[in-house]
């Protein structure tokens, strides 16, 4: 078993590392002021699910795929840049009603989940993080390398839920003020269809 003081560097380590500005946070932190806090903290969800993929990814072996195939890192960042790209075109096109006046988003709950799984999947900079990250604070005198993998794994997820939700419920809050007025939406979501394409273009860049 990992030992608590290790455990306790490993898990501040982590919330340095989610708090620094990264495609995650930002993508919550756009999400948050587009759609409201609630739906902000199901992107939150949704993220944090896609770190069990990249945890169990880590775990199982599957990252130096992506970290040794460049077919298969290639195919994955595209698809998370296409993705980026469709959510800046609806952002461009939206109008002034992604918030209503309860501050509840338009989409639907299943929708900004799977939003949220969807872009963290398709980001394979994080698999080779994980790969990267992890190993440090695991050694195999202590048992499976695996289990202590998923353990390290599951506590940077605990770390990414408190410091994407704080974000989630700052921005949601300021974007559910600004939702009543419509002039202040449109330039929202200009600003976010510009972030996403950042976003998409700097996930394109990526090299392994």
């Amino acid at each position: 078993m990992i030992p608590i003081d290790i455990l306790g560097t490993y898990f501040l380590a982590c919330l340095v590392l989610a708090i620094v500005p990264g495609p995650d946070n930002i993508f919550v932190l756009t999400q948050s002021a587009l759609q409201g806090k609630k739906a902000g903290l199901l992107v939150v969800l949704g993220l944090c699910t896609g770190l069990l993929f990249h945890t169990s990814a880590v775990a199982l072996g599957v990252a130096v795929i992506f970290k040794t195939s460049e077919l298969a890192f290639t195919l994955l960042k595209a698809a998370g840049a296409a993705y980026l790209l469709y959510l800046a075109w609806g952002a461009f096109r939206s109008g002034a009603a992604s918030i209503d006046g309860n501050g509840i988003s338009a989409l639907g709950s299943g929708q900004l989940y799977r939003r949220g799984i969807f872009m963290n999947i398709t980001n394979p900079k994080v698999s080779i993080f994980f790969l990267a990250f992890l190993p440090q604070f695991a050694d195999p005198a202590r048992g499976s390398l695996a289990i202590q993998m998923l353990v390290l794994g599951f506590v940077f997820i605990l770390s990414a839920i408190l410091v994407f939700g704080a974000i989630a419920l700052a921005a949601g809050s300021l974007g559910e003020w600004l939702s009543r007025s419509a002039n202040a939406q449109r330039w929202i979501n200009r600003l976010a269809g510009t972030v996403f394409v950042g976003l998409a273009i700097k996930l394109l860049l990526t090299e392994r």
